[in-house]
C-alpha cells in the first residue's frame, strides 16, 4: 500500500484568514480533480490506499488547519467549520472524511486542549508546514469496549515515560506520524493503576517508533490502513497530556466530543445517498412508469430525506455545543444518542439506495454498495451501538431516580434534550418506567430515547427557519420510528438461544420423499 506523498508545497495557498466557504469550495475542486479527472474513484475503491498524488493534492490546501488554534497559525478550531470539512469530504469519500475526523477529533483537538505548550507548538507547526497526520490508539486485542481494563502500561524514569503494550484497529496504522497513546501507570508493586493517561509519540524520533506487526484486510474503508501495533516507546515528559481532573474524565471528554461530531461525517454521506437515490428514481423506468412514481419508493425516499434533515439538525446542535472549552465528560447520554442514531441512519441510507438501484448497486464500485460496506463499521467503532443504546437508558434511569420521577413522559417533557417533543410523544411515553429492566429492554428504550432526542433537534432546527416541508417530513418519519420501537419495547419476548440445538433438529428427517 502506497502512503508516501510530498509534504511540502511552496505554491500552497494560505487559507488561515479566508472565508470557510472559499476553503471548502477549493476542497471540492480538489476532490473532483483527484477522484474524477485524474483518477476514477470507483476504480480507486478496489485498491488498498491511494496513489500519492491524491493526498498531495488534497492536503495542498491544508484542510486540517481548520482544527488548529489561531495562535498557532490555524483557523481557530471552530466546530462548525470542522463539521463542514467532514461533510464536504464524505460526500465524495467516507474514507477521506474519516481520515480527517481521526486527525481532527481524536488527535488535534485533545492535543490542543490538554497538550503542554512545547508539544503544541511542535505538533501544530508540523501539521501546517509538513501536512503530517496523527491518530489515536486505545483499543487492545483483548480489551475492545472494555477500555478501562487496558493492559498497556507505562513507567517513568529519567524524565522519560516508557510505554509497553499492544494496540489494534487504530485508523491510519503505519501511516500517521503522530500517535496519541493510552496507558495505565504500573506502580512499584507491578500493579496497574485505575486511571488512564495519554501520551504523544512521534514515530520520526528515536525510541518512539511503533512496530506494525500486522496490517488487517478490512472489508471496507480500503483507503485507511488498520492493523496490530506493538508499543515499546520512550517519550519525553512534555509529550504527556495534562488532564484537568483525571485521565478517565479526559478520555470521556475526548470520546464524547468525538461522538457528537459524527454528524459531520454522516452529513455529506447521507446527502450523497439522497442525491443518488433521487437521480436514479427519476431516470429509471419500471413497468412504463418512473420509479419515482411508486408509493413504496416514495416511502423509502422520504425516510432517506428525513435522515438528511435529522443529520442537519445534529450538525447545528454539535456546532453550538462541542467547543473545545466545554467539558464533554458529563454528556455521555447525548453523545451516545448522537453517535448511535447518526451511524444507524448512515447504514440505513446506504441500504435503501442499494435496494432502489438493485443489482447494479451490489458492486464495490457503486457508491451505494461501497457506502453500505464503508458505513457499517461506524456502528461499531467508538462504542458499539448496542452498548451505547443500553448506556443511554442506564443514564436515563439515573436521571429519573435523581429527579424522583417514574413516569417517562413527565420526565421527558422537562428534560432539556427532549423538552420540545411534548406534543408528539405524550401518548407513547405516558407510563411508569421499570427501573430494573432486562438488557434487551435497555437497548430498545435507548433507541426510543435516541430518536426522541433527534426529534428535539429537528424541532429546534425548525425554530431557526430550516425548510418547513423537510421539517414536517422528518417529524412524521420520527414519529413512525418512535412508535415502532415503542411497540417493540412493549413486547414480552424473552426468547433465549438453545445452545445444544443439534438433536432432533435436522429438517430432512421431517420431509416426505
Amino acid at each position: 500500500m502506497s502512503t508516501s506523498y510530498s509534504k511540502t508545497d511552496p505554491t500552497a495557498q494560505d487559507y488561515s484568514n479566508k472565508p470557510i466557504e472559499e476553503l471548502l469550495s477549493d476542497l471540492k475542486t480538489k476532490l473532483r480533480l483527484v477522484f474524477h479527472d485524474r483518477a476514477d474513484i470507483d476504480q480507486l475503491a478496489l485498491r488498498r490506499g491511494w496513489p500519492p498524488f491524491v493526498l498531495r493534492e488534497i492536503m495542498s490546501i491544508n484542510p486540517l488547519s481548520i482544527a488548529i488554534p489561531k495562535e498557532y497559525g490555524g483557523r481557530g478550531g471552530i466546530v462548525k467549520e470542522n463539521l463542514g470539512l467532514l461533510a464536504t469530504a464524505s460526500y465524495e469519500s467516507l474514507s477521506l472524511s474519516l481520515m480527517f475526523g481521526i486527525n481532527y477529533a481524536l488527535f488535534l483537538q485533545p492535543v490542543g486542549k490538554y497538550g503542554q505548550e512545547e508539544l503544541k507548538r511542535k505538533v501544530f507547526k508540523r501539521f501546517l508546514e509538513e501536512k503530517t497526520m496523527g491518530g489515536l490508539m486505545i483499543t487492545e486485542p483483548s480489551f475492545g469496549s472494555d477500555a478501562l481494563n487496558m493492559q498497556t502500561s507505562y513507567t517513568e524514569k529519567d524524565n522519560l515515560f516508557h510505554l509497553k503494550g499492544t494496540k489494534h484497529w487504530a485508523g491510519l496504522t503505519g501511516w500517521a506520524e503522530y500517535w496519541l497513546l493510552t496507558a495505565r501507570h504500573k506502580n512499584k508493586t507491578g500493579d496497574l493503576e485505575r486511571d488512564i493517561d495519554f501520551f504523544v509519540a512521534d514515530v520520526n524520533e528515536p525510541r518512539q517508533q511503533i512496530i506494525v506487526e500486522e496490517l488487517y484486510d478490512n472489508i471496507g474503508l480500503y483507503a485507511i490502513p488498520y492493523g496490530k501495533n506493538l508499543i515499546d516507546v520512550k517519550v519525553p515528559a512534555m509529550n504527556k497530556l495534562q488532564p484537568h481532573t483525571s485521565g478517565i474524565k479526559m478520555m470521556l471528554d475526548l470520546l464524547h466530543r468525538s461522538r457528537m461530531q459524527f454528524p459531520g461525517m454522516a452529513m455529506g454521506f447521507i446527502h450523497r445517498m439522497l442525491d443518488e437515490a433521487i437521480s436514479h428514481c427519476r431516470s429509471r423506468f419500471v413497468g412504463g412508469k418512473r420509479l419515482l412514481s411508486y408509493d413504496q419508493v416514495q416511502q423509502r425516499l422520504s425516510k432517506l430525506q428525513a435522515s438528511f434533515t435529522i443529520c442537519s439538525a445534529m450538525c447545528v446542535n454539535s456546532s453550538e455545543s462541542t467547543n473545545l472549552d466545554a467539558d464533554m465528560s458529563p454528556h455521555g447520554l447525548e453523545a451516545n444518542a448522537i453517535k448511535s442514531i447518526t451511524t444507524d441512519l448512515m447504514q440505513e441510507s446506504a441500504q435503501s439506495v442499494v435496494q432502489l438501484v438493485g443489482a447494479e448497486a451490489y458492486k464495490i464500485k457503486h457508491i451505494a454498495g461501497r457506502g453500505m460496506v464503508d458505513s457499517r463499521p461506524f456502528q461499531i467503532f467508538e462504542g458499539s451501538n448496542d452498548i451505547l443504546y443500553a448506556q443511554i437508558t442506564e443514564g436515563l434511569i439515573k436521571l429519573m431516580k435523581r429527579a424522583k420521577e417514574n413516569n417517562l413522559y413527565q420526565f421527558l417533557k422537562g428534560y432539556k434534550l427532549t423538552n420540545l417533543t411534548t406534543d408528539y410523544i405524550r401518548e407513547l411515553t405516558n407510563f411508569n418506567l421499570d427501573m430494573y429492566m432486562s438488557q434487551r429492554k435497555l437497548v430498545k428504550m435507548g433507541k426510543i430515547l435516541g430518536y426522541t432526542i433527534s426529534l428535539n433537534y429537528v424541532l429546534a432546527l425548525a425554530e431557526k427557519g430550516f425548510r418547513k416541508d423537510l421539517i414536517e417530513n422528518a417529524i412524521a418519519i420520527l414519529q413512525q420510528v418512535i412508535s415502532k420501537h415503542m411497540t417493540d419495547f412493549s413486547s414480552s419476548n424473552k426468547s433465549n438461544v438453545v445452545e445444544d440445538y443439534q438433536d432432533n433438529s435436522d429438517w430432512m428427517n421431517f420431509a416426505k420423499g
